[in-house]
């Protein structure tokens, strides 16, 4: 009776435990959807998502001289004067080398931003009537310098190229009862005048740099003094020096994004990622019950802190960013499987859940590491290497992988373990984690593991039918490339895209007819919906575009948005793909073989390379554009691929480390690739269906801005899930075998044993 009332008063303590612990994870969700909401009002949207203007400038010399860091750094100075003066905000202006990139998003009128950015820099100096005294052809170019005056405070030094002209308009200067000289930049008669920007002369909101009182006249270098600062003077150097910097820019590619583009864009992909995070966490529920409640849970906290972060450094989101967070929520779950999977191999062992929990968050730690920093790494090469769009993609997947490390390891072990400690799941290991209580074997009594069905299954003999399988598919795709070659994008070709959208839907031809008329030579045109894209081989410039989107505007009244790519940044994009590529792949050899062994990197990388060819046979084959978001997603699937393929290559190693090396033979370490793969094999399967579900919301919801991005994806994680499991697994048996009776180096053995370390004198 006593033992019962115990037993009562347990059950009822373990109660109490689950119900305290769920309300506070329901109040923590709650509080974290709260705080979403504004944070994602506040984030900065790219001008894919919001609209607006982007043009890519070469920084070129008018003389010749070549062009030094500081004189493209001065231009990006006079650049972000004059979009001050747009009244854009928060634009993006990026130095790329000797090209400057700038970003206007919400900006409405492209002509008019175009002209007044791309117009060479005017420095004038004029006195208070705004007279003009001289021009910056006597200064010498980029000459100006920060300085001290005479009391050692902060001034800038200016290079006269032409003392006598100098001299004169100095000196004339100074016996006028009003002797400041007045610099301006940019300086506009309709607009500018001394009299009326006096009070902001010197600050973003006026081209007036500067007023200095001149008391003689100067036939040398000069000093201009005043009550600055430090960071004053090197803002005013900057700007002096490009107006008097013979520079020009030019325009070698540029897109524009209407509104009404952008506003669809973001509704069509936030109900994609809506969407696609329901079905995950469905599935998750499904596959892992009460276990998937909380990875759900902590899939919210991933996507509050994912966002919070993008809005701490100020970032902006684009479409290729929320991509990379609708892909990186798909790949962040697999660090929860790979946990759960580990669970339940301890529960089926025997193990109490406590135990199994801590053996399981031991054992699956390292795997989870490793696959996550070869993503990481395959991130950072897509940074440094990639293109804009490309470089958006990146951040938010560097950002998603470090998010991971947190919630989906320390987060989700953390409220498991909360649950357990509660005692209330001891008895429901069905409920918990959908563990069939029949095949937990009572090892005080002497019961056996349960051998399971897929122990029995053959996987090794799959990797030669898959690779045939996919040799085919390469053949195919290599004939069609042969004969027809690859459909590239403006990206890989130079050239332009017209994308045009109207109430009536014209007709191929007409369209054609219209290219015609306006003497631009087709390549290509596609239809999506009501958009009509049309590829021509003509690089437009800025009076071209104007024409076009006339044209189309009054004739149809249709909304027109046009990107141009010049020859130079194909040729950039060319061989920084190139060089992306292959760079991750040396990165992940040399990886893998400092982690792992030389045998798992070759064996990996040749996966890789299967998943690539695979990836570009299928564009091949479907006539599917290669564009700069395909280079992205070879890249993605790469760190996808390579994750999932060290999952599996982690437990052949774990497995290897129990034999001795003495008794390994071919038929062993066969047995051992068998019996790892079979480890894998769910944990495989779930992960690509988890990162399979967000990619199919996007294809299907998503706009067709990325639908290159997605359909590369599709293709990757199928081909990703069947070469990592038995293509890499076949290719690491081949070249092993050789070794096998070979003496080799001592291996590390992995346990959860802890073994006493002997001492002579203590205790030996």
């Amino acid at each position: 009776m006593k033992m019962k009332e115990e037993k009562n008063k347990k059950k009822t303590k373990n109660k109490k435990g689950i119900v305290s612990t769920t309300l506070m994870v329901l109040i923590l969700c709650i509080g974290v959807c709260l705080c979403l909401i504004p944070i994602f009002k506040d984030l900065k949207f790219g001008l894919d998502l919001k609209g607006g203007f982007e043009v890519l400038y070469k920084v070129e010399s008018v003389d010749g001289s070549p062009m030094t860091s500081e004189k493209v750094t001065a231009t990006y100075k006079t650049l972000s004067k004059r979009i001050d003066s747009l009244g854009v905000n928060e634009p993006e202006i990026i130095i790329e080398g000797d090209k400057i990139r700038v970003k206007l998003a919400g900006v409405k009128d492209a002509d008019s931003a175009r002209k007044q950015l791309s117009t060479v820099a005017t420095l004038s100096f004029r006195d208070t009537k705004d007279n003009l005294l001289m021009e910056s052809s006597v200064l010498n170019a980029g000459g100006a310098k920060v300085s001290q005056d005479a009391n050692g405070n902060p001034a800038v030094a200016l290079s006269v190229k032409d003392k006598d002209k100098f001299y004169a308009a100095t000196n004339k200067l100074s016996k006028q009862d009003d002797n400041l000289m007045v610099i301006w930049l940019d300086y506009n008669e309709d607009e500018d005048s001394y009299s009326a920007e006096s009070s902001s002369c010197g600050t973003s909101e006026s081209n007036c740099l500067s007023a200095a009182s001149v008391s003689q006249g100067f036939a040398s270098d000069v000093i201009i003094q005043g009550n600055f600062t430090d960071e004053e003077v090197e803002n005013l150097v900057d700007l002096i020096n490009s107006g008097s910097l013979p520079s020009k820019l030019t325009e070698v590619s540029s897109k524009t994004v209407g509104a009404s583009f952008g506003d669809q864009t973001l509704e069509k992909t936030f109900t994609a990622g809506v969407v696609g995070i329901a079905l995950i966490f469905l599935l998750l529920i499904a596959i892992y019950h009460f276990s998937g409640v909380i990875s759900a849970f902590s899939l919210i906290f991933y996507t509050f802190l994912v966002f919070f972060t993008s809005w701490v450094i100020g970032s902006v989101l684009t479409l290729p960013g929320i991509a990379a967070l609708v892909l990186g929520i798909g790949m962040a779950v697999d660090a929860n499987v790979i946990l759960f999977s580990r669970i339940q191999d301890e529960l089926y062992r025997g193990r109490s859940l406590e135990l199994a929990f801590k053996n399981g968050s031991k054992s699956s730690f390292r795997t989870i590491l490793d696959s996550n920093l070869t993503t990481l790494l395959v991130a950072i090469i897509m940074f440094v290497f990639g293109e804009s769009s490309v470089k958006g993609f990146a951040t938010m997947l560097i950002i998603t992988v470090i998010v991971t490390m947190f919630t989906m390891v320390l987060l989700t072990r953390v409220l498991m373990n909360l649950f357990i400690k509660s005692g209330y799941f001891n008895d429901k290991l069905k409920l918990f984690i959908n563990i069939d209580p029949k095949k937990v074997p009572n090892v005080s009594k002497g019961e056996k593991v349960v051998e399971r069905k897929i122990d029995k299954v053959d996987f090794v003999k799959f990797g030669p039918r898959f690779t045939i399988f996919s040799i085919i598919i390469i053949v195919i795709g290599g004939i069609f490339f042969a004969v027809k070659g690859f459909n590239l994008g403006i990206d890989y070709q130079a050239g332009s895209d017209i994308t045009v959208v109207t109430k009536d839907k014209v007709s191929n031809n007409k369209l054609k007819d219209d290219l015609k008329e306006l003497k631009l030579d087709l390549r290509d045109i596609e239809r999506n919906d009501d958009e009509v894209t049309m590829n021509v081989k003509d690089v437009l410039d800025a009076k071209d575009i104007k024409d076009v989107t006339k044209h189309f505007e009054d004739k149809y009244e249709a909304k027109v948005d046009i990107s141009v790519i010049s020859n130079i940044v194909k040729e950039e994009l060319t061989k920084n793909a190139i060089l992306s590529v292959l760079i991750s792949m040396i990165g992940i050899i040399i990886y893998i073989s400092i982690r792992f062994k030389f045998s798992y990197a070759i064996a990996s990388v040749s996966a890789l390379v299967h998943d690539v060819l695979v990836i570009f046979a299928l564009f091949s084959i479907f006539r599917l554009e290669i564009s700069v978001m395909f280079i992205a997603a070879i890249l993605a699937i790469i760190g996808y691929s390579i994750n999932n393929t060290i999952v599996t290559f982690d437990r052949i190693r774990e497995n290897l480390g129990k034999i001795d090396d003495k008794k390994l033979t071919r038929e062993k370490l066969y047995e051992v690739a068998n019996k790892s793969i079979a480890d894998t094999f769910l944990r495989s399967i779930y992960t690509s269906l988890t990162t399979l579900l967000p990619v199919l919301a996007l294809i299907v919801f998503a706009s067709s801005g990325i639908l290159t991005f997605n359909l590369a994806m599709l293709f990757g994680l199928i081909a990703g899930t069947y070469s990592s499991l038995f293509i890499a697994s076949y290719i690491f048996l081949l070249l092993e075998r050789k070794n096998v009776g070979k003496k080799r180096k001592p291996k590390k053995i992995y346990t959860d044993d802890i073994e006493e370390k002997k001492i002579k004198g203590v205790n030996c």
